[in-house]
């Protein structure tokens, strides 16, 4: 389960907070990303040499839109939800303030 207000990291050093929760997993390509807070190392297995780089304050969704993440430290990850790559989300577009 992928907890809202929850720490995430990957392999490759990412870390993410979740802003929507959703019953399935978050992975870095096969590798599941660990929950972190104070009492939790640091993710166990290899970082994927070919992953994809996050950058930091950059939001993705799933595919399905049921889970959505805020990265906090960039980091290499082939970042994945239920096995499906997850998009990119595009900044919402607010009116002008004329």
């Amino acid at each position: 389960m992928t907890q809202v207000g929850k720490r995430y990291a990957g392999p490759g050093g990412a870390e993410f907070i979740v802003t929507k929760g959703g019953p399935g997993t978050l992975t870095d390509g096969d590798t599941a990303l660990s929950l972190k807070d104070a009492s939790t190392p640091a993710p166990a297995g290899s970082a994927n040499p070919d992953a994809p780089q996050v950058q930091l304050g950059k939001r993705y969704k799933s595919a399905d839109g049921a889970v959505e993440l805020l990265v906090i430290k960039a980091g290499a990850c082939d970042l994945r939800y239920e096995g499906e790559a997850m998009e990119l989300m595009q900044p919402k577009v607010l009116p002008s303030a004329d």
